[in-house]
């Protein structure tokens, strides 16, 4: 038995929950499909599969064995494809991305379509937005996140850590003052607030995994936060930045941080991919490109 092509069905199948859609996708027949499953299940000495007339599903120890079997089948990808030159005939079609709105938007797009030169015939979907947009039904090759931790069906690639402030400017400290405590700021002070597109509502301003409140003083609201920067910016409102974004303004002084001492839970920056069996050369491509910018864009940014 090859055991990376037994995970590679193995993973199909868990995608599928049915072997004949397994078979088709695989381009073999539900046989081979059965007796590789089978295979794999003695050499592991565990079913990965329940299964009866109608469906099958997964077992505890399936469920628990296929993200490492989805790890292992990433990492050989990634081995083999640095070895691999991808063709003319395999560097056209679409790829789908999405990413929500972030200072160095603008760079990242210049620097992957100047990679992308050589490859006219690749049609590239760039959507911003806040949004979360989901792998199967907006058919998503290639996504940018900020969130705290990635989601277990991602391939993800860690770009950076972000710190949250809270930030005024000087003129709108000088008029109201310093604000005590949070309670303070929460009741007396104009806030920013970030919209969920979803709920069509602000969100909760989240401090720290045990404190977050909701903003009484909303004075200016956007889905994107760069937005909230300018508001903040010109002593309107404090507002709940990361720090990619105010950093250069805290630096310049045109911005002051509040309650610095403050613990703060940290965001995360994830390139990531949903995990599929097979993936094309120009997604690969596409995401091994994303990687080394996002890299060299966000390290000098974060130190």
């Amino acid at each position: 038995m090859n055991k990376l092509e037994a995970l590679k069905y193995f993973c199909v199948a868990s995608e599928t929950l049915n072997f004949r859609e397994t078979a088709q996708r695989l381009s073999v027949s539900p046989q081979v499909v059965t007796r590789m499953i089978a295979e794999l299940e003695t050499t592991l000495g565990e079913s990965l599969f329940k299964r009866n007339t109608r469906n099958i599903r997964l077992t505890e120890f399936g469920n628990q064995f296929l993200p490492q079997a989805q790890q292992l089948l990433a990492d050989s990808e990634r081995l083999f494809s640095t070895h691999h030159k991808p063709s003319q005939k395999t560097m056209q079609g679409m790829v789908r991305m999405t990413l929500p709105p972030l200072p160095y938007n603008n760079q990242l797009l210049s620097q992957l379509l100047f990679a992308l030169a050589p490859y006219p015939d690749i049609t590239i979907d760039w959507q911003v937005s806040i949004d979360k947009l989901k792998a199967i039904d907006d058919n998503i090759d290639i996504g940018l996140r900020v969130c705290r931790e990635p989601e277990p069906h991602w391939i993800a690639q860690h770009i950076c850590a972000f710190d949250e402030k809270i930030v005024a400017a000087p003129s709108l400290i000088e008029r109201l003052g310093m604000p005590k405590d949070l309670t303070d700021l929460a009741q007396n002070y104009p806030l920013s607030g970030l919209v969920n597109p979803k709920l069509k509502r602000i969100w909760d301003w989240q401090v720290n995994k045990d404190i977050h409140f909701f903003p009484n003083q909303i004075r200016f609201m956007s889905s994107d936060a760069i937005y909230e920067l300018q508001s903040a910016l010109v002593g309107r409102t404090c507002s709940q930045l990361i720090d990619v974004i105010c950093a250069p303004y805290l630096k310049n002084g045109q911005l002051i941080e509040l309650f610095p001492d403050l613990e703060k839970q940290p965001w995360h920056l994830y390139l990531y991919r949903p995990y599929q069996s097979i993936v094309t050369d120009r997604v690969m491509f596409i995401f091994e490109q994303l990687k080394t910018i996002l890299k060299e864009l966000y390290t000098s940014s974060t130190t």
